[in-house]
């Protein structure tokens, strides 16, 4: 630069200087001007930025968040140090020196513009609050001028401290999260006081750039800027060039995009989230309330497990669908930019379903396939991994079905660590749990993938529940004399229109065979449906429906007929569990809860759910009954149709029962131990066969049950149920005692020669009003049972 000009430069420089010295003493001239038209700053004093909804377990771990902006308010004091001195180095050096605009700052971006030709900001920490909290981003003049007005007056009101933590919890770092503490988590996955040196520097590195500096998307970016804070740090004297060094070399490990650690709750959350609203409107969304759950994190991550591996099993033996899309890849010498791009536009519309991870195919043959996923990664996979997708990689094999460069597949995990194919399931599933004691709701898992169908199965699912209702009917038949030990007939049966609600009928066995005359308790073990229709022609269809309301089901949605006996009504899984631990807990209805308490941002309990009372305006069923039942349930696990839940979990506090409806549509294990009770449904949305190759609530449900069973009793003590006053036991038998052998009319299923007329009188049957009890016409039906 000639001699010349750089006089007439510093000359500029100079004069600049003074004007920025002379603004800062007409800065409080203008304040009192423009002081009416300015907003009131005070109110941040008591700053409350919106804060979103969020529900958690019952163990604190997060399950969801709603609101436009997803932020933790942190108050100053408990910002970590190094973050705190990491945003003022590389944000504004002077910040605690200032009054609100820096001259010096100023003074540099002048100097910066001039030589280079470039912008530089020049706002400080409090003009970004003034313009985050009160103004717009445009790049104006007059917003300038109000940006350094507010400035000033936000030094008058608040003190620095103030001011660094509205501004550490109120700026934008990408991806909807406000506020350094959401973005730790967002980033890092760990709350903002567990941060390192390293990751402080990164996370400071945010506020210039949010969407260029971002580390998941542009990590070269992002470590630029990372080492530059680092750098101010030194230059400020905040750390020692020994601490920045260390910094430097520490590798960062970010959150996985995919979140594969994270606990599926979303269809709770929801249910939590539409609760809210309902009482708060919209509100909801910026107040900061907390809702804790009364699910246990580790039940719902084996619940959500349990149900994904069913679904997951099953569709292993489907027929191959083929890939979902098929798009068009550069040649290999387009480089690889060009091939990522076509990979990340191919995945945009394909998301990760959880572990099932969404790839495209670079290369296939019949013995490998060679994919990449979202994330650069390349998977391979052979032999057993392929075998889903065999169909799809032979050279004949139909257009639609065959796997080749650019298919858009979807991969996952086998349990030994290798890739295998697989395929988005069309079928869908539920899972509940709740404990049978109080009705709290320990796990929930409404469907395969929230983000592919919000519709709650747990909740909302209206389907026929087959032999898993059985167990409702034979508690009905307790109370009108039947014991586990009478015999009942398993013969064919043909009813006409009239008792059947609809066409004539002629039911079978699902094994297609009939074993003549049985006892309840084997009955029931093999699920055989002539003797349980025979039991509700016994009771009457009508008694049955009163009597299954007493379980919290709907007398509406179980018509009074025979069909009833097989689970032909309606129920939705929660109705099951809820049904089901009336058996569990000794005959006490129980309400399902999943919110247990709410509270402000603060942590200020504003409401918290009453104890759920259990006294006898709770009881639905005598204690006997429950018992007898719970008794019968359990020999279903031991000898039963559920005996792979024997197997699996070797517990002798285990009962249960698989359903399976007409055609394989439904299917069902509803069970309890001593403090669970788990309901698993599997079927289509749209009704129809899950399988020609027999699929039954024992191959399908089930094995999601004890899935989930093995966590939630994993230390749980074994607790068989002890039997209550008025039973009996008799030759390993259990009976009301007013109904054991040779007392009334169970006799007929055991001996004979008892006496066919001796009915107990009304009186003696605890629990039982006498319009309930049997009458002479049907005893005389139960008779007709045995001839």
């Amino acid at each position: 630069m000639k001699a010349g000009a750089k006089r007439v430069l510093l000359w500029g420089i100079a004069a600049m200087a003074v004007g920025a010295g002379a603004a800062l003493c007409a800065g409080g001239v203008a304040i009192a001007v423009l002081a009416p038209q300015l907003p009131d700053v005070s109110e941040l004093s008591d700053y409350r930025p919106k804060l979103p909804l969020r529900v958690y377990t019952a163990d604190g771990v997060l399950i969801g968040e709603f609101g436009e902006e997803r932020r933790e308010l942190v108050p100053i004091a408990e910002m970590p140090k190094q973050l705190k001195d990491a945003v003022v180095a590389v944000e504004d050096a002077r910040f605690y020196e200032h009054p609100g605009i820096d001259p010096k700052g100023l003074l540099r971006a002048v100097l910066a513009n001039l030589r280079h030709g470039v912008h530089q900001g020049a706002s400080t920490i409090t003009q970004q609050v003034a313009r985050n909290v009160y103004l717009s981003a445009e790049r104006t003049l007059s917003r300038k001028m109000l940006e350094a007005l507010l400035a000033f007056r936000l030094e008058q009101h608040l003190s620095k401290d103030q001011i660094l933590e509205i501004y550490l919890n109120q700026i934008f770092l990408g991806h909807r999260a406000y506020g350094f503490a959401s973005a730790s988590e967002r980033y890092f996955g760990k709350p903002l006081r567990e941060i390192t040196l390293a990751e402080a520097a990164m996370l400071a590195g945010l506020p210039k750039a949010p969407g260029t500096n971002d580390p998941v998307s542009n990590p070269r970016r992002a470590r630029a800027r990372q080492l530059y804070v680092l750098d101010r740090m030194v230059a400020t004297g905040a750390i020692s060039a020994a601490q920045a060094a260390e910094a430097k070399l520490e590798p960062l490990r970010l959150r996985d995009p995919s979140e594969p650690k994270r606990l599926h709750a979303e269809h709770a959350a929801e249910t939590v989230r539409q609760l809210m609203v309902a009482q708060y409107g919209a509100s909801t969304y910026t107040r900061g309330f907390k809702v804790f759950t009364s699910l246990v994190a580790s039940e719902q991550a084996a619940a959500w497990q349990a149900l994904r591996k069913g679904i997951l099993d099953y569709e292993r033996r489907q027929p191959w669908r083929g890939p979902e899309r098929f798009v068009e890849l550069p040649a290999d010498p387009a480089g690889q930019a060009a091939l990522d791009d076509a990979v990340d536009e191919a995945l945009a519309e394909h998301p990760d379903s959880g572990d099932v991870l969404a790839a495209v195919v670079l290369q296939a043959d019949a013995k490998e396939v060679v994919a990449v996923r979202g994330n650069g990664e390349r998977v391979r996979i052979a032999g057993e991994g392929l075998r889903t997708a065999q169909a799809g990689l032979s050279p004949r094999s139909a257009p639609n079905l065959r796997v080749r460069r650019g298919a858009v597949i979807r991969v996952a995990k086998t349990p030994k660590g290798a890739w295998e194919i697989t395929q988005p399931p069309e079928v869908e599933g539920a899972f509940v749990s709740l404990d049978p004691r109080d009705g709290a709701i320990r796990a929930l898992v409404g469907g395969f993938d929230f983000g592919r169908n919000k519709f709650n199965h747990v909740t909302q699912a209206w389907r026929q529940p087959g032999s898993s209702f059985k167990p409702f009917i034979y508690s009905a038949a307790l109370e009108k004399g039947f014991t586990p030990g009478t015999l009942v007939d398993d013969a064919p049966l043909f009813l006409d229109a009239a008792t059947t609600g609809g066409s004539p009928w002629q039911p079978r066995n699902y094994d297609g065979r009939f074993e003549g005359p049985m006892s309840l308790r084997r009955a029931l073990e093999q699920s055989k449906n002539m003797v349980t229709i025979r039991v509700l022609q016994s009771i009457g269809p009508r008694y049955a429906q009163d009597w299954i309301g007493r379980f919290g089901f709907e007398r509406a949605k179980h018509p009074a007929y025979l069909p009833m006996a097989l689970g032909a009504g309606s129920v939705t899984p929660m109705q099951m569990a809820a049904a089901y631990a009336v058996f569990a807990n000794g005959g006490y209805r129980v309400s399902p809860a999943l919110v247990t308490r709410i509270t402000d941002h603060k942590g200020q309990v504003l409401v918290e759910a009453p104890p759920p009372v259990r006294d006898e305006t709770t009881r639905a069923i005598p204690e006997r009954n429950a018992f007898v039942v719970s008794s019968l349930l359990q020999s279903v696990v031991r000898h039963g149709t559920g005996f792979k839940a024997w197997q699996a979990l070797q517990r002798e506090d285990l009962h249960g029962k698989t359903g399976t409806t007409n055609d394989s549509i439904d299917t069902w294990f509803a069970g309890f131990a001593s403090t669970r009770v788990g309901v698993a449904w599997i079927g289509y949305d749209t009704p129809r066969q899950l399988g020609v190759r027999g699929e039954t609530g024992g191959s399908m449900s089930l094995p999601i049950w004890t899935g989930y069973m093995q966590a939630a009793l994993q230390g749980v003590p074994v607790a068989p149920v002890p039997a209550p006053a008025g039973v009996v036991q008799v030759e390993g038998e259990w009976y009301y005692d007013d109904y054991a052998p040779g007392r009334g009319i169970a006799s007929l299923g055991v001996d004979a020669d008892a006496g066919a007329g001796a009915v107990p009188p009304a009186e003696t049957l605890a629990g039982v009003p006498v319009s309930e009890m049997p009458t002479p016409e049907e005893r005389s039906s139960i008779l007709d049972l045995f001839r």
